[in-house]
């Protein structure tokens, strides 16, 4: 069997195709088709600004149903809140870390400081509003900056001096084991940032009527465990009818030692929604 897998071209999509590409290896030749999407071609704006709800997945599922392409992979997160039509989500791969990182030159490290290690007034750089919300209650003397950019970029920011730090998921940094010894690095706990719902997981998409791909992508890829708990947050997505304009956080976690059936929920909606 050749699989056609899509996926957009970033250093982050690449090792996510790459990953997924190596679990079906067994089963099938795997060749990747990079896909340019919205969100790709514009970063001179905010994501807020760009027109419609799926920038970075509508270009991939059309090429699905232009039979372009056999399966897309996507950032959970990224995708909408239903699939279009003829379209399904095949495997949800078992999930990455979910929470954040404050990545900060040394010149701003204070970790005396209240609630977040940064000296008073720190430039912290986002795009998400849900992270421009959660900075605000934290710490609103910071000087909170939009931006745009793939993972390396963003980290370079911090580097270069154009930014004192940024918030990025931890899952991206960590799968493209990027080098961050010059900086300082703290991890945020999920009750003070909260992550994107279905942060740190991956979508393998395909046609609804593949129904042998969709059997093999079961087989091959899919836990079951992080499918349900990546649905549970994105029905809080799905019962705001928003998407990711919404300055909403929602972490499903197993606490470390709990029995398997104890789970909680940490949930934040920024201020005015």
């Amino acid at each position: 069997m050749r699989i056609r897998l899509g996926t957009r071209g970033s250093d982050l999509a690449l090792w996510q195709a790459r990953h997924v590409a190596a679990a079906l290896s067994a089963h099938a030749q795997v060749e990747l088709v990079i896909i340019e999407t919205q969100g790709d071609r514009v970063t001179d704006r905010p994501l807020t600004q760009v027109s419609g709800s799926s920038v970075f997945t509508a270009e991939i599922e059309r090429a699905l149903l232009d039979d372009r392409i056999d399966l897309a992979i996507h950032s959970h997160k990224d995708l909408g809140t239903q699939s279009p039509e003829g379209l399904v989500v095949a495997a949800v791969p078992a999930r990455g870390p979910q929470h954040e990182l404050l990545i900060m030159a040394p010149s701003v490290h204070a970790p005396g400081s209240r609630l977040l290690p940064l000296a008073e007034g720190a430039r912290v750089g986002t795009g998400a509003p849900r992270r421009v919300a959660q900075l605000a209650a934290l710490r609103p003397d910071l000087d909170v900056q939009g931006l745009r950019g793939n993972v390396p970029t963003r980290v370079d920011a911090v580097r270069s001096g154009r930014l004192d730090a940024v918030v990025l998921a931890a899952a991206g940094v960590l799968r493209l084991e990027l080098d961050t010894s010059d900086l300082e690095v703290a991890p945020l706990p999920l009750d003070m940032a909260v992550p994107a719902p279905a942060q740190g997981a991956l979508a393998v998409q395909a046609r609804a009527v593949d129904t042998e791909l969709l059997a093999l992508c079961r087989q091959a890829l899919h836990d079951e465990t992080t499918a349900a708990v990546v649905d549970a947050e994105r029905s809080l997505l799905v019962s705001a009818g928003r998407g990711c304009d919404l300055p909403l956080g929602v972490a499903i976690v197993r606490p470390d030692g709990a029995p398997g059936d104890l789970w909680v929920c940490h949930a934040f909606l920024g201020a005015g929604v």
